[in-house]
């Protein structure tokens, strides 16, 4: 079983954090996003992930130099311009020599989605691609997927205005494909597979759909990545289901932490340091950073080796980028450090 992983996007979403690094390459826990996402891989007996690469491709070849990950073979696909996500998917499983049966997903999905489930009932309806469903409260920031009792999908809805979706089951972002897909997608060509190939095989009648309430979790955004932290860290329920993951290291052991500080619910990466009198909760401390006598973090994102001075207060979705400095009783309120007009 091969698989295809998704990672070239530029997370713009997830800025500043992403300025320098790619979302996949961000810690969920003491592992990166990706190490959670081909974890899952392996446990559920995938062999080898070609990850489709596009921005900051030198990135995930010097966290893997051995080619592998979690314990997977690894092969590097480097897209020769953004291909969006059917070019990506096509040019990857064409570069890897992928002429069977394969699934393909987002690299920023952390779920625990049944694979072998979702494999065995493409096999069952013999279709050309199935692709998973997950059920959301608010279907009108994703793209719904209608089926029939059988499984069949009818129709692809992007996001559809509130009150009018004609469902809460929402393209979950993995997928088992057939290589007659990539017959359909022109080599080199920039092209969605949502939005264009997915609804091709509607018309055709042979993409199917598997309903799961597993835990399920887009984590490109601040919030959701926040969550994505937080949920695993806790065993946290989602849509009733809890992850069965194992829960995450929330410190790691070579983290300094004051006697006097105080830390909840957070995530603390590798060789942080938390000064006295300081007050860590619900947040993210990525590794290297380190963090000064008398501040306060709530619900935020402190970027690997960032420097946080005495006195700061840090609150509300705050996200410090990489390598940057918070002042000295400075207060970041929902505020971003570097602010959005210095990105570029």
């Amino acid at each position: 079983m091969r698989a295809v992983v998704l990672v070239g996007g530029f997370g713009t979403r997830l800025r500043p954090l992403t300025l320098s690094v790619p979302k996949q390459m961000l810690p969920v826990g003491q592992v990166t996003m990706l190490e959670q996402v081909v974890a899952r891989l392996g446990r559920a007996g995938v062999t080898e992930v070609v990850l489709s690469l596009g921005y900051r491709p030198d990135v995930f070849l010097e966290a893997f130099p051995d080619g592998r990950c979690a314990g997977v073979p690894l092969v590097y696909a480097e897209e020769p311009e953004p291909l969006d996500t059917a070019g990506a998917i096509a040019f990857a499983a064409r570069f890897a020599g992928i002429d069977d049966t394969f699934l393909a997903l987002n690299g920023d999905v952390i779920t625990d989605l049944d694979l072998a489930e979702l494999w065995q009932t493409h096999l069952r309806h013999g279709g050309e691609a199935t692709i998973a469903l997950t059920p959301v409260e608010d279907p009108s920031r994703y793209g719904v997927v209608p089926t029939d009792d059988d499984g069949r999908v009818l129709d692809f809805v992007e996001k559809p205005d509130p009150g009018t979706a004609p469902s809460n089951w929402i393209n979950a972002g993995t997928y088992v494909l057939e290589p007659s897909v990539l017959d359909r997608i022109p080599e080199g060509q920039r092209l969605s597979i949502e939005r264009v190939v997915f609804p091709a095989l509607v018309a055709d009648g042979t993409i199917y759909a598997m309903k799961s309430d597993a835990y399920w979790l887009d984590a490109g955004t601040i919030s959701t990545y926040l969550s994505a932290n937080l949920d695993l860290l806790e065993g946290a329920a989602h849509n009733g289901s809890s992850h069965s993951g194992p829960k995450l290291l929330a410190v790691a052991d070579d983290a300094v932490i004051d006697l006097a500080a105080t830390v909840s619910a957070s995530v603390v990466g590798a060789g942080v340091r938390i000064g006295a009198d300081s007050r860590v909760s619900s947040s993210v401390i990525i590794a290297g950073a380190v963090i000064g006598s008398n501040v306060t973090i709530e619900g935020s994102v402190i970027g690997g080796r960032a420097i946080v001075e005495s006195g700061a207060v840090i609150t509300n979705s705050s996200v410090v980028g990489f390598d940057q400095i918070v002042g000295a009783g400075d207060q970041l309120d929902g505020m971003f450090v570097p602010a959005r007009e210095e990105w570029s």
